[in-house]
């Protein structure tokens, strides 16, 4: 900027100086030409008196430096002294304005010559034409005596070189000194105060954008780490533009700090989505199952970068694990009774058949039925829960009540199996599905009576605790080993199965009894040591907490 200023102010004071040069050396010619016209003139008419009187002996004897030609009327040539261009004399416009006008005047350039000659003709009495020459002193020789003159140019020029680059700088001193952050603290010249206004509502307006664009980053980079998905953000060269707090858990490449991906698999799926091509792939990192959803980002129908989104599907994977799973033991618990229904029927249908025989036989169909139905009937439950139907007969429950039914109920078996059955603690309220409860407890007072051994006891115990109500049934028969406790509430899962094949049953009562208790926001918990025994807690949420 200041060489711009510098320069274009240098240039104005030289085109001024120029001009006035030029303007001089104009006028210097002009005058120089109007003083040898007239200084030609004078002596022309000097000689002409002097050649009216003596003739040719007058011009012959006549010491001048000026070149002389004299002509007839006619144009002969009478008289032409050395060096003179006497070659179309009578028709050059000075002698042409003599013969008409009595006095001509010319200046020019004549072929050969590097100086301008200047011409006078005056016409005689006797009709005959005298002309005088004289060359033009260059303009150029005036400058020995204009010298000063030109020195004082020369100063001038160096004066007004001097005063633009120090106006130069006092004009751009003050925009180079601005204070960008803070422009009402500028002290500057009047011209500049729109410019300083400017910048502060400009440094305002950026100010408020700046923010709004921070408090924006700042939700989405809320937003995208509350995720429980992994997100990342890529440009067209592959280099990470954001990513939350999951993907940085995914990738190890972005925990430490790099810029571009590594993992052979991710790549691959920028690279298709940077094609502009949709892509699913699942991936196992971190010991769990992921989606990785690859998309491109499109601007103007080009595409400017990818996004990935990794999903987690451990549990769907589990669910569709289970539901295999789930699938392959109804098969085969609904196999077993099926083939023994189909052997009695057989046997039975054979012609000579012993009565007594054929009432064993009919009582085997009858226990397997009830096998199945029961088998389908807890199928049904774990059905209408794993809907999260809900609990749609939600009410105060006495618990102590509904043990005391339960435990009425199998005592008989339990006198059976030679397994001491009771029931302890107090009154206590609930709010729940009584026959939901009802199933929960009976399975867990069955399962306690039939892993049990002779002369055994199960206790079942209601107590009242701060803010929940404990039910625990506790028995001291056979217990679980400890690397088989986490698996004993899956469905059809045994913990001895040639034992639960012997006391029968279908292998979802625990399962049911999870259920129900997510269903009833109560906590489970179990505790078993092998030949000591187990105990199994459930703490429902007091009813007199919600009154």
């Amino acid at each position: 900027m200041t060489k711009k200023i510098f320069i274009y102010s240098f240039l104005v004071g030289a085109l001024a100086l120029l001009l006035s040069t030029g303007l001089f050396f104009g006028l210097q010619y002009r005058q120089n030409l109007d003083e040898a016209s007239s200084a030609l003139r004078q002596e022309t008419y000097y000689v002409a008196q002097g050649v009216e009187q003596g003739g040719l002996n007058y011009l012959s004897s006549l010491e001048c430096d000026r070149r002389v030609i004299w002509m007839d009327a006619d144009g002969s040539l009478l008289f032409a002294s050395p060096g003179a261009d006497s070659q179309n004399a009578a028709e050059t416009p000075e002698t042409q304005a003599a013969l008409k006008d009595g006095v001509g005047e010319a200046a020019r350039q004549p072929d050969g010559e590097p100086l301008t000659y200047v011409y006078c003709a005056f016409r005689l009495k006797d009709g005959s034409v005298l002309r005088l020459s004289m060359p033009l002193p260059p303009v150029w020789a005036a400058l020995v005596t204009v010298s000063p003159v030109l020195w004082i140019f020369v100063l001038v020029l160096a004066l007004s070189g001097t005063m633009a680059f120090r106006a130069a700088k006092q004009i751009v001193r003050p925009i180079n000194e601005l204070d960008l952050e803070h422009p009402e603290q500028n002290r500057v010249y009047p011209e500049l105060s729109p410019l300083i206004a400017s910048l502060q509502e400009q440094q305002l307006t950026i100010e408020e954008q700046m923010e709004t664009l921070y408090r924006k980053q700042k939700e989405f980079t809320a937003l995208t780490d509350s995720m429980s998905e992994g997100f990342l953000l890529l440009d067209k060269s592959r280099k990470v533009l954001s990513a939350n707090a999951c993907a940085r858990q995914l990738l190890p490449e972005l925990a430490d700090g790099e810029a571009t991906l590594s993992c052979e698999q991710t790549v691959a799926a920028a690279e298709q989505a940077l094609a502009g091509e949709h892509s699913e792939t699942d991936q196992q990192k971190n010991g769990r199952n992921w989606r990785l959803i690859a998309s491109p980002v499109r601007s103007h129908g080009s595409v400017v970068g990818a996004v990935l989104l990794w999903m987690d599907v451990t549990e769907r994977a589990q669910r569709e694990r289970l539901r295999q799973e789930f699938s392959a033991n109804v098969s085969n618990e609904l196999k077993a009774p099926l083939a023994s229904i189909s052997g009695f029927a057989e046997l039975m249908a054979q012609s000579g058949v012993p009565e007594d025989k054929v009432r064993e036989y009919a009582a085997g169909i009858h226990r397997e039925t009830q096998r199945m139905i029961a088998l389908v009937e807890d199928i049904t439950k774990l059905s209408h829960l794993d809907a999260n139907a809900g609990l749609p007969e939600r009410s105060p429950v006495a618990l102590f009540e509904l043990c005391k039914d339960v435990v009425d109920c199998l005592t008989p078996e339990a006198e059976k199996q030679e397994v001491h059955l009771a029931l302890e603690g107090e009154e206590a309220e609930i709010s729940g599905a009584r026959q939901l409860l009802h199933e929960m407890v009976y399975n867990l007072c069955d399962n306690a009576i039939k892993y049990n051994r002779p002369g055994g006891s199960v206790t079942v115990t209601v107590k009242k605790l701060i803010g929940i109500v404990r039910l625990s049934v506790a028995d001291n028969g056979i217990g679980i080993p400890e690397a088989q406790q986490s698996r004993v509430f899956e469905r059809f899962y045994r913990v001895d199965k040639s034992h639960s094949q012997q006391m029968g049953g279908t292998g979802l009562g625990l399962s049911i009894v999870k259920h129900g208790a997510q269903l009833h926001d109560a906590r489970l918990t179990l505790k078993s040591t092998p030949d000591v025994g187990t105990t199994i807690t459930l703490d429902f949420p007091s009813q007199e907490l919600g009154k």
